[in-house]
């Protein structure tokens, strides 16, 4: 016997009293924040002609986003090897199937879900702030936001693993090193090695902006360009991030699917 399904004029009803909730919900939060839109089409002209000055892009200038946007690779690869290799034995003490004490679990997770909620800016600003502006505020501001990302996706990998070797080898006097060895290791490594690609891919794209922030790369020449509005150099650093990030993309998700 199958289920009674609602009218379908009632679930247009349903529908459009959504859509009505949302309007609202946009127009009030126009109001409160006070954003002015007619502002940007009135000012879409000045955006034209900054497009314009970007696609006459300065050739020359070049040569000099080689060296800043290795920097900015290193940077991505050094913060997204120290996150991971620090989120890999973390994940396995806030997972419910590696510890059992659900105190240990709860702090742990906790202290995980704080660093998950600060943002990769307010990170590299806070580095700047400490170390100076360069490339070590970057790489300490990739390596916490790898690990708080990491973390969380590897530990909720570890938890869907099949539970039969583990509890075979916890019946024959296994350890626990032997158990994450032998049991956990073999189900998700593929799945861990295609976290941390993931997680440079996003890292790749986050260091460039942190690099406007002061944090080192390409995105301090970005940020010079804007400053001097040399837009045809702007435009140049743009088309270099987005090739460098497309070939990254591509690589990284074809070794993506191959492991999974």
């Amino acid at each position: 016997m199958t289920a009674p399904t609602l009218p379908k004029r009632q679930l247009q009803w349903r529908k459009w009293l959504l859509t009505g909730i949302m309007v609202l919900g946009l127009i009030w939060s126009i109001g409160i924040t006070n954003a002015n839109i007619g502002l940007f089409f009135k000012n879409f002209s000045q955006f034209t002609v900054i497009f314009t000055e970007m696609a006459h892009v300065d050739w020359s200038y070049a040569y000099y986003t080689i060296d800043p946007m290795i920097q900015t690779l290193k940077m991505a690869i050094i913060g997204t090897l120290i996150g991971s290799a620090v989120a890999f034995p973390y994940a396995l003490l806030v997972s419910r199937n590696i510890v059992t004490n659900k105190i240990v679990v709860g702090i742990f997770r906790f202290v995980l879900n704080i660093v998950r909620t600060i943002p990769d800016l307010m990170l590299a600003a806070l580095f700047v702030a400490i170390v100076g502006i360069g490339p070590v505020a970057g790489i300490f501001a990739l390596a916490i936001f790898t690990f708080g990302m990491v973390g969380k996706l590897f530990y909720e990998a570890v938890e869907t693993i099949d539970p039969g070797p583990l509890e075979a080898l916890k019946a024959a006097g296994a350890g626990r090193i032997e158990m994450i060895r032998f049991a956990v290791l073999p189900q998700i490594a593929n799945y861990f090695v295609s976290f941390v690609l993931y997680a440079f891919e996003i890292n790749v794209r986050a260091s460039t902006v942190l690099g406007y922030m002061g944090a080192g790369g390409i995105g301090i020449y970005l940020q010079q360009a804007l400053s001097m509005f040399r837009y045809d150099r702007v435009g140049l650093i743009v088309l270099v991030i987005f090739a460098v990030v497309l070939v990254i993309d591509y690589i990284s998700g074809k070794a993506r699917e191959v492991l999974l």
